[in-house]
């Protein structure tokens, strides 16, 4: 008896020759987009922005133009210098960070060089401060605090030398430095006070725009697993009906991830430390968390009922490289390229939480909303279709089964029973293979 060629499937022997290639350039490719993403980004600083008004127009107003000049290159955020009458005051220059249109900004104080003058000559304290600068510690706090608050220090301490080098020569023959308080003056000339929005220095900051985007999704494909694993015990796809499965699957997603939603605002809220934030950051936080989760559900409940299993694992794996590449950096870091990020729900999630701990400030809302909604509906849309894709499919898996399992019974010679026992159980896991990624694996006669 010749035994025919067996045609090689990815469960077969062919697979397994060819998985390890394939999961090796699968990661490769997800890295290389990773760390693409961060490629060169010193290099990109200058297109983050810090606005500069000078209400003082005398040589403090002009020591800090001339230290920008000195600063200014591809690794110095660039400096927008904008007339008084666009600003006209310090809370409009406040407002200018805390919308997002500047990733920081700094002003010189009113009279400010009048009155160092005058502190130097005739030894008055004075309580003015030269310079104030204002950034947003919630905003990408890694970042804002590595690229935006060191480089305003810096901006400053150049601001001091250039005084010096401009300035303090003209003025040592009236300065009265025998006088300590003109002499303390004089050693630090220009003194800067800082407004940061929403002071963001807890240790678990590092966490917000990078693992904490990864586990909601992460959580889902687990949680499909469990949820397939019941379904298939209780082969709930051919004994309900598709409206009957989509509720309970419905149900269960919507109760699990507001569960899970809790949770993540907890542990968030439970090692804030000093983290000003209050209950209702936290309610909001809850939300947007839930909707973020939920839409993962949906697309993740979508992928099993198309992806072949051997496959979903590294379907979920771009998928979470894609969201967290949208989220460890802001854009202006990165090659135009990735900016079509915007369009995913981890990037546009992560800028409404920003808005939320930042008490308003940097509202995205308007753009992110709308997207994070349309994945939502998106994925509603899909996994109804799924689901009576499934329904279907598990149907006709068990029709056949049962015919199978009928010509078994009525089998009689040796090589008949074996070859309708090898039709029986290809139709038991076809059948099995229905309900996807599951846990606890059914076996392989569960459906009989």
């Amino acid at each position: 008896m010749t035994n025919e060629p067996r045609t090689p499937s990815p469960s077969g022997g062919a697979w397994k020759e060819l998985r390890y290639g394939f999961v090796k350039a699968v990661a490769a490719r997800n890295m290389c987009y990773l760390y693409a993403t961060q490629f060169n980004n010193s290099a990109r600083v200058h297109s983050m922005k810090l606005l500069y008004v000078d209400y003082d127009g005398g040589v403090i107003g002009d020591s800090v133009t001339e230290a920008y000049q000195s600063l200014k290159g591809d690794s110095f955020p660039t400096m927008d210098t904008k007339p008084i009458g666009q600003y006209s005051t310090p809370e409009d220059v406040r407002g200018a960070v805390c919308s997002g249109d500047y990733w920081g900004a700094i002003y010189s104080t009113q009279n400010a060089s009048t009155s160092l003058e005058t502190t130097l000559m005739n030894g008055t304290a004075s309580s003015t401060t030269a310079l104030t600068y204002i950034w947003n510690g919630a905003r990408y706090p890694a970042i804002s605090q590595s690229e935006i608050y060191s480089n305003i220090l810096t901006l400053v301490q150049g601001a001091r030398g250039s005084y010096y080098t401009s300035s303090a020569s003209k003025i040592l023959d009236s300065a009265n430095l025998s006088n300590t308080v003109a002499l303390e003056k004089f050693l630090d000339p220009i003194q800067a006070a800082e407004i940061d929005i929403k002071t963001t220095n807890q240790g678990t900051r590092v966490l917000y725009n990078t693992v904490s985007l990864v586990m909601p999704i992460i959580q889902q494909f687990f949680f499909m697993m469990a949820l397939n694993g019941i379904s298939s015990q209780f082969h709930l796809l051919t004994k309900l009906g598709v409206v009957a499965n989509g509720l309970i699957r419905m149900v269960t997603s919507l109760v699990y991830t507001f569960i899970g939603a809790l949770c993540m605002a907890g542990y968030i809220w439970g090692f804030k430390e000093s983290w000003a934030v209050n209950g209702n950051q936290f309610v909001l936080t809850w939300m947007i968390v839930w909707l973020y989760m939920h839409i993962n559900f949906l697309i993740v409940d979508t992928l099993t009922a198309f992806i072949p299993m051997q496959f979903l694992p590294f379907c979920i794996l771009t998928w979470v490289i894609f969201n967290v590449a949208s989220t460890i950096s802001p854009f202006e870091l990165n090659p135009g390229f990735f900016r079509w990020g915007y369009a995913l729900p981890g990037h546009e999630v992560y800028q409404v939480l920003i808005q939320i701990w930042s008490d308003g400030c940097q509202d995205q809302s308007y753009l992110a909303l709308p997207i994070l909604f349309a994945w939502w509906i998106l994925g509603l849309v899909a996994v109804i279709y799924a689901n009576y894709h499934r329904c279907q499919v598990a149907l006709k898996a068990q029709s056949e089964l049962e015919a199978a399992k009928n010509d078994l019974k009525a089998s009689s010679s040796t090589d008949d029973i074996l070859e309708r026992e090898r039709r029986y159980t290809g139709d038991s896991i076809r059948l099995e293979r229905v309900y996807g990624p599951s846990y606890p694996t059914p076996g392989v006669h569960g459906a009989a």
